[in-house]
């Protein structure tokens, strides 16, 4: 695991290294606009401020209190933009920010779904057992790339490839095998070696490295390798890997210890997550053991809480016709909101930040409030 701590000066880029290891983006969903959406990667960092959404209230709260980096959890800029000026919400938002040098990062989905992320957190707060994801991801097909090199091109072709996307398993990076041996090649008239002589067979001491990559990213793996390699002809082999099941995807399912009534767990919830009057759909006297959740807005995941059978989905919110679905299918609901089932786990992140980069203030925004209120 990579070190973020130390007295040196941070920058937007460590902070975004580590923010990208706890919740890398390739997790994200494919209609998500993730990652460093404003500033530049070299700017120094002394204050951070999360939130979960980048409203006025928050801009004026960031320029204020002279902010280097805003993380929101909601992204900015979801659709094409062809002006970014006062003339347009979006850049009444950001251009302020840009003025003041203030960056903004988002992971969202990604951090959703992340081990220890906004649904893990909702998972604590009940202390769901035995949870594991509610919706499986497909795994990309992938491959195992051996190369064969001279040890003096070890560490360029390694680096090459784990640029190019090589090397990633699970939430490690960078991981390969090595074995050394002995390699041979005669060099004919048509070659130009890079060791050796032409007509007279040679033996190298070399190393064979061994890295995974996906499908999607295995020709700019190959092409770095090759580009990197000191051979005229590098020996390689690809080869196909079996997919096993996954354990990565979206929301979270679990049971509790101790059943509890439905209205138990919106009151349990209420406190926990310090919010308002929470939404029951189903008997309230019905005892609860099987759960499922997914943070924010995740009604489309309904269908997967009906098929697993559990007692009851917890999310922020959802449509009205989806409350007649569950009732129909036998499966209670408990919606805190929106906000209520996010906003949280900002103030957690502040709080990880200031642990990881206590030379940094780190903190969640005060300004920003739920915009639904209860009269």
């Amino acid at each position: 695991m990579v070190s973020f701590k130390g007295d040196d000066l941070k920058t937007i880029k460590q902070i975004v290294d580590y923010l990208e290891s706890i919740a890398p983006l390739q997790q994200a969903a494919e209609w998500d606009n993730v990652g460093l959406l404003l500033g530049e990667s070299s700017t120094p960092v002394s204050k951070i401020l999360t939130c979960l959404t980048v409203t006025p209230e928050v801009v004026a709260e960031a320029i204020a209190q002279q902010v280097s980096l805003i993380v929101t959890h909601h992204p900015i800029l979801f659709k094409g933009t062809k002006k970014f000026s006062d003339s347009s919400t979006e850049g009444r938002l950001l251009w302020p920010l840009a003025k003041a040098g203030i960056s903004v990062y988002s992971a969202h989905t990604a951090f959703d779904d992340a081990k220890g992320g906004i649904n893990d957190s909702l998972a604590d707060l009940l202390d769901l057992q035995d949870r594991k994801p509610l919706r499986v991801r497909p795994q990309e097909s992938s491959f195992k790339v051996v190369v064969f090199v001279p040890i003096s091109d070890r560490d360029k072709v390694l680096n090459a490839m784990f640029a190019a996307g090589a090397g990633n398993i699970g939430e490690y990076r960078e991981c390969s095998y090595r074995v050394s041996g002995t390699g041979t090649f005669f060099p004919t008239d048509n070659t130009n070696p890079t060791i050796g002589k032409i007509g007279q067979r040679e033996e190298v001491a070399e190393e064979r490295l061994e890295v995974v990559c996906p499908e999607s990213q295995l020709s700019n793996v190959i092409q770095a390798m090759r580009s990197s390699h000191s051979y005229e002809e590098p020996a390689f082999d690809v080869y196909p890997l079996r997919s096993l099941a996954s354990n990565q995807g979206q929301g979270r399912l679990g049971h509790l210890k101790t059943e509890l009534t439905l209205r138990e767990i919106g009151k349990l919830l209420r406190v926990k997550l310090e919010c308002g009057p929470v939404q029951l759909i189903g008997d309230a006297n019905s005892k609860i053991k099987t759960i499922a959740l997914a943070c924010g807005a995740a009604g489309e995941y309904l269908s997967d809480a009906i098929r697993k059978k559990v007692d009851c989905f917890i999310t922020g919110e959802m449509r009205f016709h989806d409350y007649l679905l569950a009732q129909s299918q036998g499966v209670h609901l408990v919606l805190p909101g929106h906000y209520a089932t996010e906003r949280f786990a900002m103030v957690q992140l502040a709080q990880r930040l200031a642990g990881i980069f206590p030379e940094i203030e780190a903190r969640a925004s005060q300004a920003e409030t739920d915009p639904v209120t209860w009269s």
